[in-house]
């Protein structure tokens, strides 16, 4: 994998954390809302935090795009895990959460289980319309990977 691939997951992970942060952020300033009265949701979106976490959203989907246009799911989606462990410490230590013990352990758990994952191919390879075609035709049961 390329140092730009490993970059973009990189900023799957930290531009998940960043946005999600700020949007709890900006709900907690916000208060309570519901979904009756759409239009404090629509001024709600134009608090500072709230946009600020919708536009680190945004970065991190067009970063999650680009990893799954040349990775499988099964691959990008464990592969940006660091996300939860991201998340958990700056809940504890910027949004002042309480995280208790067992969501410590359900952190270490998702990051034992990472590295499982992360060390299959990113991308499995099938084979072409056209090989499977001949493959029928020829009766051959197998074709190459």
């Amino acid at each position: 994998m390329t140092f730009r691939k490993y970059l973009v997951l990189a900023g799957v992970s930290l531009f998940a954390c960043v946005g999600d942060t700020l949007l709890a952020r900006g709900m907690k300033q916000t208060g309570n809302i519901s979904l009756q009265h759409l239009s404090r949701i629509l001024l709600i979106v134009l608090h500072p935090s709230v946009a600020l976490g919708i536009a680190f959203l945004l970065a991190f989907f067009a970063c999650y795009l680009t990893a799954l246009s040349w990775a499988d799911l099964t691959y990008v989606l464990p592969a940006t895990s660091l996300s939860y462990v991201l998340l958990t410490v700056a809940a504890r230590f910027w949004l002042h959460e309480h995280v208790s013990l067992s969501r410590w352990l359900g952190v270490l758990l998702i990051s034992v289980g990472v590295g499982f994952v992360t060390q299959g191919p990113a991308l499995t390879h099938k084979p072409l319309a056209a090989e499977c075609a001949t493959a029928a035709e020829s009766g051959v049961t197998e074709t190459r990977p």
